[in-house]
């Protein structure tokens, strides 16, 4: 029923349970849409560090009728029972948790120099996504994040969590890496630039993230860390650079508003 007291039908996403076993061992029990299943198991194994690259897993089967992801590895993961044994709670609409610590290795990660963006392209992005047929625009309730290769869209993906969606696009860049040169890789999402958005998106080897959201301080100090160009509140022509504007080219400046112009005139 909405405001007018009126019967409408409408669309509402399919939230399904999928427990992911690997080697017959029950690792986690994801919370998904489940449009992309394997490459979201093989991007959640990525990013939770259990395994360094696709190479190591053998195969991903997906039963929908029992909700279950079986992993077959070719080695077996080390010391799987230790480095599963701590587990963090992590922020945000669609809670997930990720093993370990969250700082762990990220002295170790080393992100292109060379990567960037021109102001422009960034435009081009955000008008990108705003023109998107997308289940939020039909349904609400779910989070995007996107891959670009410039301004060029690689992948989108819809989930109800937002790092269920960066670890669909994880799982797809690991199988299809070569396909995108490792300094021009940008990624978007709709949420806000955490902790753990941030670290993945560094694990990932993307050196520049825009959201249409903001960051936290943790997200800003990993960040800073890593050397990641994190922007946020990225709608239309309006945009914040938290961290590492170098590797932003303003070749695209719009011009200033007539409150701004006013303000500059009266601190002359």
């Amino acid at each position: 029923m909405n405001e007018q007291g009126a019967r409408e039908t409408i669309a509402i996403p399919a939230e399904r349970d999928l427990t992911v076993y690997v080697d017959k061992r029950e690792l986690v029990t994801l919370m998904t849409l489940g449009a992309r299943p394997e490459w979201l198991v093989l991007g959640y194994l990525l990013n939770q560090r259990l395994v360094a690259s696709a190479s190591e897993i053998e195969s991903i089967t997906v039963d929908w009728d029992v909700n279950a992801a079986s992993v077959k590895t070719r080695a077996g993961i080390d010391r799987i029972e230790e480095r599963t044994a701590k587990r963090v709670v992590t922020t945000g609409c669609g809670q997930g948790s990720v093993f370990g610590n969250l700082m762990d290795e990220i002295d170790n990660i080393r992100l292109p120099a060379e990567a960037g963006l021109k102001q422009s392209q960034l435009y081009s992005i955000v008008n990108t996504i705003r023109l998107k047929e997308s289940t939020y625009k039909s349904a609400g309730s779910v989070h995007a994040c996107a891959l670009f290769h410039g301004e060029a869209l690689q992948l989108f993906v819809e989930d109800v969590g937002r790092h269920n969606a960066v670890d669909t696009i994880a799982g797809w860049m690991a199988m299809n890496d070569a396909s995108t040169p490792r300094g021009e890789k940008i990624f978007y999402t709709t949420g806000r630039l955490t902790s753990e958005m941030v670290i993945k998106s560094a694990q990932m080897g993307v050196a520049v993230v825009i959201s249409r959201s903001g960051i936290t301080q943790m997200g800003l100090d990993v960040a800073r860390r890593v050397g990641l160009c994190a922007i946020g509140r990225a709608t239309n022509q309006r945009f914040l650079c938290y961290a590492n504007p170098q590797r932003i080219v303003l070749d695209a400046m719009p011009a200033p508003s007539p409150v701004a112009r006013e303000r500059a005139a009266s601190s002359t």
